[in-house]
């Protein structure tokens, strides 16, 4: 399931995907995923950059990807299709926090034209896997809008528990918004009673 180091780059396969960080040469596609997925997207997301489908903010993106995961504090995915290679969306753990904590967040998205077809299910599960097993993390949190049913539903089917609401947790499309806040727990470090 996990090739950890195929030459440099971090790859997680599933039964019909594949994870990797982002490459220079991704960029038309994740350029043409994301535009092609705005409406769909931009009611979950923090208002997009003016140059935020660029060449260059993309070349950004990557760099970051590359220093973060070598400076092991974000690991940040985009998700294929196994077969055809196509781009589906993608995937970052983000904020690791390591010492007593072990934790790191979640954050998602999937490009319009793939919704429905339990991808994202697939992934999470995985980076789920991955987080545990080759990064030894203890706890992944994600959050999402209180009204966003489909992504409540995607991460509890992931095996997240809802712990409660942040109020003012991100701003979203513009404006400040409570989240309803998910966590999983490695199963073995769960906490045990007094």
């Amino acid at each position: 399931m996990f090739g950890l180091f195929e030459g440099r780059e971090i790859r997680i396969e599933t039964g019909r995907l594949i994870l990797r960080p982002p490459r220079l040469e991704d960029h038309a596609a994740w350029a043409n995923a994301r535009r092609d997925s705005r409406e769909h997207l931009a009611p979950w997301e923090p208002t997009w950059a003016a140059d935020h489908l660029t060449r260059g903010a993309f070349r950004q993106r990557v760099r970051w990807a590359r220093a973060a995961i070598r400076k092991r504090q974000a690991w940040p995915f985009l998700i294929f299709l196994a077969e055809s290679g196509a781009l589906v969306g993608a995937v970052t753990l983000d904020n690791v926090r390591r010492g007593p904590a072990q934790a790191g967040t979640l954050g998602y998205w999937t490009a319009a034209a793939h919704l429905r077809r339990g991808y994202m299910l697939e992934a999470l599960i995985a980076l789920r896997a991955f987080a545990f097993r080759e990064l030894d993390l203890s706890r992944l949190e994600a959050g999402c809008l209180p009204e966003n049913a489909a992504s409540r539903a995607l991460l509890e089917k992931a095996g997240f528990r809802l712990e409660g609401t942040a109020e003012a947790y991100l701003q979203i499309a513009g404006r400040w918004r409570d989240h309803a806040l998910y966590a999983a727990l490695r199963p073995d470090r769960r906490s045990a009673p007094a």
